[in-house]
């Protein structure tokens, strides 16, 4: 097997769990520097086909909500 970090096996912490929040911070902040964030267009068309499809999703839902509700008040009602 080998190996997938970079970084020598003397630089890691040895205390198991834990390590130095400040690292963890840096490391993050690199992380979050390689994201390819979208373009203000492609957020707003992204929201809007989420928006759309969260209205559709709950439009369906209910619709069954109340026809199922319908059937049970006519079979037991």
């Amino acid at each position: 097997m080998t190996a997938t970090r970079t970084e020598p096996a003397a630089s890691r912490p040895s205390g198991g769990r834990g390590g130095k929040p400040a690292r963890f911070v840096r490391e993050s902040i690199s992380e979050l520097r390689k994201v390819l964030w979208p373009s203000r267009n492609e957020l707003v068309t992204y929201s809007i086909v989420v928006i759309v499809f969260v209205v559709i999703m709950v439009s369906l839902v209910a619709g069954l909500d109340i026809g199922f509700a319908k059937l049970v008040l006519a079979v037991f009602g």
